[in-house]
């Protein structure tokens, strides 16, 4: 049986540190690739490690090469002028896009975002919460730019037959901070389970899905998630002690929807 190769691109930020050491499967090889260093492979790890910016094709062309799916995870994770996030986040997911395409690669997951829809009142959606493919209502021009990622991966699949599954994640840190993370949390063990998944599933075609664990205070669906064979194990209430008490806000996408307008912060 040949070796599966994964690229995986932003692997020096917080949520590719994560996944970096609960990915590693016997039989699997991390190409992981950051504009910022890595750390090298440790003994067990079967890595590659790539020094390079998405938004540079000649080195998103030989990242793409003999890659059996690609887990994009890189780009600007918070609010930031207009010209870098379209530089960085729509551009350089096209570029990105095009050489797994002319690469061959079968398989792509896009890491989308709550803020995709952060403009999505909490509970308009009934008790069911938010359906995974509703329809975007982004909060900042980070935002815009995660539905941009959605929408040049649904081109992608129907121009080309890639089968593309966009993971609109809530907040995958190693536990909530606030009370609203206590209803869109992703535990780093279920944002594995839920890309393995992706990984897994016979005919993913293009979904869109969210990215959040089975919270006892859920306010979106894990039904599109869970029909690919995603079966969370984590609860954010098991940490609700901790947080420390504030209001719920009335939007998804919280503080986002109040930030200033293309002015970089650190939400």
């Amino acid at each position: 049986m040949s070796e599966q190769r994964v690229l995986i691109t932003g692997a020096a930020g917080i949520v590719g540190k994560l996944m970096r050491p609960r990915l590693i499967r016997t039989g699997r090889v991390l190409r992981l690739l950051d504009v910022q260093p890595l750390e090298p492979a440790v003994a067990g790890e079967q890595v590659e490690i790539v020094t390079a910016s998405i938004t540079d094709a000649d080195a998103m062309a030989a990242a793409c090469r003999d890659v059996d799916a690609l887990i994009h995870l890189g780009g600007i994770s918070r609010e930031d002028t207009w010209e870098r996030i379209l530089e960085v986040n729509i551009d350089g997911t096209h570029t990105l896009l095009e050489a797994a395409r002319a690469a061959g690669v079968p398989r792509v997951v896009l890491a989308s975002s709550n803020h995709a829809v952060g403009f999505r009142r909490i509970g308009e959606a009934g008790p069911d919460g938010l359906p995974g493919d509703s329809a975007p209502r982004p909060d900042t021009y980070y935002g815009v730019s995660k539905a941009a990622i959605e929408a040049l991966g649904s081109l992608y699949h129907s121009r080309f037959g890639m089968d593309v599954t966009c993971l609109r994640i809530g907040s995958c840190f190693e536990r909530p901070t606030d009370p609203r993370q206590l209803s869109i949390w992703l535990s780093p063990d279920d944002c594995a389970r839920l890309l393995e998944a992706c990984l897994a599933t016979e005919k993913p075609g293009y979904r869109v899905l969210w990215g959040v664990s089975a919270n006892t205070r859920a306010i979106v669906s894990l039904r599109e998630a869970e029909e690919i064979g995603y079966r969370s194990l984590d609860d954010a209430e098991r940490f609700a002690a901790d947080v420390p008490p504030g209001m719920v806000p009335e939007y998804i996408g919280g503080a986002f929807c109040d930030a200033p307008l293309g002015q970089p912060n650190p939400l």
